[in-house]
């Protein structure tokens, strides 16, 4: 791999190591490109605060922090700085608000909830309710419509556990769009290290019916991720085994 643009920090609070860690792992791992993608903090109306993301007040040491390493490790890899996010229209207009003024060079779509936590489940939870599933597909598609995401984080995240038909139907839906779009479908090496259900092969069947490129994102929630080449591998063999095309870079953020 040259470019992974999913990475985290521990501001997540679910990540493990330094900043520093995950670039010199990136360079060990051969990466010219290196895109930080943290999960995005929202502002609710009320005192909840989420374990699984940033807190707002974090924002100005992870842009300071990972602004003074793309200096210093300039002649080595090429670093951006962006965010993971659900895409939840209620919120869309704080979080937007919130951003304007740091310098955000990319946001990726990761759809973990279909409401503001704690009033939705976690989509990666098994579910045989097709809306749930329709719903993980529109709010998808609605929020790459808004052209603020480059691409999706893990797509099949949406565990449905129902009728083939029904699955196919509405990630068939996905894929046409993003096909459109010229947008890849994400092979997740955290999934695959993990054994999650995704990657699912039900769902890149569809890809290769559709015709979808992929790419591959390591999520890195731990250094080591980045230099493991042997994982890494193993998503390209799973895109190659079914027919996907594999893109090193997004469009705009090559070398």
């Amino acid at each position: 791999m040259l470019a992974n643009y999913h990475t985290h920090t521990t501001r997540c609070r679910h990540a493990q190591g330094e900043d520093r860690e995950y670039v010199e792992h990136a360079i060990m791992g051969g990466m010219k490109i290196l895109g930080f993608s943290d999960h995005c903090p929202w502002i609710y109306d009320d005192d909840f605060e989420s374990g699984t993301r940033m807190r707002p007040d974090q924002l100005d040491d992870y842009f300071t922090s990972l602004t003074d390493l793309k200096k210093e490790y300039e002649s080595d890899i090429k670093i951006f700085i962006g965010f993971e996010s659900e895409y939840i229209p209620e919120l869309m207009d704080a979080q937007n608000e919130l951003l304007k003024d740091y310098p955000v060079d990319y946001m990726i779509l990761g759809e973990h909830f279909l409401e503001r936590e704690p009033l939705s489940p976690y989509t990666g939870f098994e579910t045989t309710d097709e809306a749930f599933l329709k719903k993980y597909v529109d709010l998808v598609i609605e929020g790459m419509e808004t052209g603020k995401y480059s691409y999706v984080a893990h797509p099949d995240l949406l565990h449905f556990t129902g009728d083939d038909k029904i699955y196919e139907k509405h990630f068939t839906r996905l894929c046409a769009y993003l096909k459109e779009h010229d947008i890849p479908v994400e092979i997740n090496l955290l999934g695959l290290r993990g054994k999650r259900h995704y990657p699912s092969e039900r769902f890149l069947r569809i890809a290769q019916k559709v015709g979808n490129s992929a790419i591959v994102g390591c999520d890195a929630h731990f250094p080591e991720a980045l230099s493991s080449r042997e994982e890494q591998n193993s998503c390209i063999e799973l895109a190659e085994k079914f027919g996907l095309p594999v893109r090193e870079f997004l469009s705009g953020m090559e070398i």
